[in-house]
């Protein structure tokens, strides 16, 4: 019997797929594995027994991944199950960037009591126009699952499209339309492009990549769109821009007081994967992922440990070992069990950063003095025995 915890609500299309074997759990010191969406879990105590926390989302932001993977506790991700959602917004972003809808809007409701509204209607509209967005060229920095599918539906509306990612998946490359342009320099989309949006992960090299130096470069009347993350901006300098008459308008989906009711910004409350689809689609995902892991060891979209998929066991016993990224592991953990005269039927193992993660299918099953020494062979951060039959 397996046991989780939710520490938001998760989707019930998600749950309904853990089968009899799970069981919810309202503490979390009960739970192997936890399910959270914008819960942060720095200042959270990580209990022993837990093994797995799955995000519901892309973002990992709100976990202590380091600590985590210290602990042996492996965290997933969902990329791509928000995908669509956060694509449409995007569009939404630029349409409202184009054309000053919110203007119009607000003109029509300030004007309610105006019996000959639709009269009043025509003399004010000139007010209001905009610009439409086919033919225009937007550059889409960052290709993963949501710069993917913005750039090959921009293509569709008449847009002339640019795509940079120097680290683009084989898959993504392969998704992408002919119609999208590859570009080797982020530069070139800078000085290019009528429309920007940003799809890369926050990291040390992406933050505050739109800065000052990037818009000196930028197109006049140029619109910057960000759906990723607001620390990829330099907001200030945006600000700055916007004043300048660089930027006409920057369209953010996370709210903060540098940016809000500022002039020229349209701003969100961070609705990107605010759908039901999109919740639905990560629950699914993450429960999968979770059920995957404690029932067969398998790893997919890990972000703190190396994915692994080795099917379900076939043999007698199945040992996960989860350890350092350092020289001779592989051979301490494996003379353990050569002297205890287990054979080894199979094997995978990877590293990534400081982390490994070994997965091994043996022709007996494994005894709990074996477990043991395992658990106390140097480097090793974490021993779990998925089948001992």
């Amino acid at each position: 019997m397996f046991s989780y915890n939710c520490l938001n609500p998760i989707a019930e299309c998600g749950l309904d797929l853990f089968s009899t074997d799970y069981k919810k759990v309202e503490d979390i010191n009960e739970a192997d594995a936890v399910l959270v969406r914008s819960a942060s879990m720095h200042d959270m105590d990580l209990p022993e027994k837990l093994v797995a926390v799955a995000r519901a989302g892309a973002g990992v932001n709100n976990i202590p991944l380091d600590k985590c993977a210290e602990e042996g506790i492996v965290v997933f991700n969902t990329p791509g199950a928000n995908a669509n959602g956060v694509k449409e917004l995007v569009f939404a972003g630029m349409l409202l960037a184009s054309r000053d809808i919110v203007g119009g809007i607000k003109w029509c409701e300030e004007n309610a009591s105006d019996e000959n509204i639709a009269k009043s209607a025509e003399k004010a509209k000139k007010a209001f126009a905009g610009t439409e967005i086919a033919g225009k060229k937007l550059g889409v920095i960052g290709l993963g699952a949501i710069g993917v599918q913005v750039a090959n539906a921009a293509t569709h509306l008449g847009m002339d499209v640019y795509g940079y990612d120097p680290y683009i998946s084989v898959n993504a490359a392969w998704s992408l339309r002919h119609a999208v342009r590859p570009v080797k320099d982020v530069e070139d989309i800078y000085r290019e492009c009528d429309f920007i949006t940003i799809h890369v992960p926050l990291l040390d090299s992406t933050k505050g990549m739109i800065n000052k130096d990037a818009i000196q470069l930028m197109k006049k009347g140029v619109v910057i769109l960000n759906f990723a993350r607001d620390l990829l901006v330099d907001e200030p300098a945006v600000l700055d821009g916007i004043a300048a008459g660089k930027i006409r308008k920057y369209v953010t989906d996370f709210a903060n007081p540098t940016t809000v009711g500022q002039e020229g910004v349209i701003l969100t409350p961070h609705l990107g994967a605010s759908t039901a689809e999109a919740e639905d689609n990560c629950a699914v995902m993450a429960v999968k992922e979770i059920a995957d892991y404690l029932e067969n060891g398998n790893i997919t979209h890990s972000v703190n440990y190396p994915d692994c998929n080795m099917g379900v066991c076939k043999t007698a016993s199945r040992v996960a070992i989860l350890h350092r990224n350092n020289k001779g592991v592989i051979a301490q953990y494996t003379k353990i069990l050569g002297d205890a005269d287990i054979n080894v039927a199979d094997m995978f193992n990877k590293t990534r950063g400081d982390y490994a993660y070994a997965l091994l299918d043996c022709d007996s099953p494994i005894p709990a003095d074996v477990v043991e020494k395992l658990s106390h062979s140097e480097d090793v951060v974490r021993v779990r025995v998925v089948k001992n039959s």
